[in-house]
């Protein structure tokens, strides 16, 4: 496939090819650095695939535990896509400052793999959203504007996250072509952009029946850990026979001489 950013920068094809599955390597491996899993697993022992909708992802982890480890995943999960944009365009620089581009959707790509299938959790992983949000404002900020401007106004608009998110993937690659109009890129940005909507096939399955969950601010309670520190927190059941009355404390002969 013709790339006016790889004709311009005149590499051997031996070179290119090193640097390319290096940086597909190294951008892969941050991209299976899961912020959902390792913090269920690892911190709270209840592993966030086990519930909800069982996606490894911001919302889904939300919702089922809530609380400021929240702010973890999210640093997490953007800080990979960060480092790995950013290894990328470190070794395109040292190559041809041509590559730069070129590279940032390269190292993305693979990021956005590793996120959805890691190696390390079974391949079962997130579905991209938050990461793909941080390597488009990595890449450029119109292509950022186009993204995240549609995803914020819809998911505001009609509390559907995840129809903010098939906004991010189908505009991913509109947005990238309208600004590069390099062929490559092009097919970069298609190929993130269409696992990020087949991740969410289910998503527009349940938005098209009127099913699809709506996103609420709560403390999140929905994991075996919430469920056991609710049931700590509520009044123990009568015992069968017993002629206490359900919610005043006082067995029923005591009330009735209290009256």
């Amino acid at each position: 496939m013709n790339s006016r950013m790889l004709e311009a920068a005149s590499v051997s094809s031996g070179w290119l090819a090193v640097a390319a599955i290096g940086v597909a390597v190294v951008a892969y491996f941050l991209g299976c650095f899961n912020g959902a899993v390792v913090v269920s697993r690892y911190i709270l022992r209840d592993d966030i695939r086990d519930h909800g909708s069982g996606n490894a992802g911001l919302t889904n982890f939300y919702r089922v535990f809530g609380g400021p480890l929240t702010a973890v995943v999210i640093l997490s999960d953007v800080v990979k896509a960060v480092l790995a944009v950013l290894f990328a365009m470190f070794i395109a620089g040292h190559i041809s400052p041509d590559l730069v581009t070129l590279a940032k959707y390269w190292g993305g790509t693979f990021c956005i793999l590793g996120h959805m299938f890691p190696c390390t959790f079974q391949f079962r992983g997130g579905k991209g959203v938050l990461s793909g949000g941080a390597i488009a404002l990595m890449i450029d900020w119109r292509v950022a504007l186009v993204v995240w401007g549609g995803f914020i106004i819809l998911a505001v608009a009609t509390k559907y996250v995840s129809l903010g998110s098939c906004w991010a993937g189908f505009s991913f690659p509109f947005a990238s072509w309208f600004v590069y109009r390099d062929p490559l890129i092009l097919l970069l940005a298609a190929v993130m952009g269409g696992l990020l909507l087949w991740k969410h096939r289910g998503n527009m399955v349940r938005l098209v029946k009127g099913t699809e969950s709506k996103f609420a601010f709560h403390a999140g309670s929905q994991s075996r850990a919430g469920k056991a520190r609710e049931a700590q927190n509520q009044p123990p059941a009568p015992e069968a026979g017993s002629t206490q009355a359900p919610g005043d404390g006082q067995p029923a002969d005591r009330k009735k001489e209290n009256e």
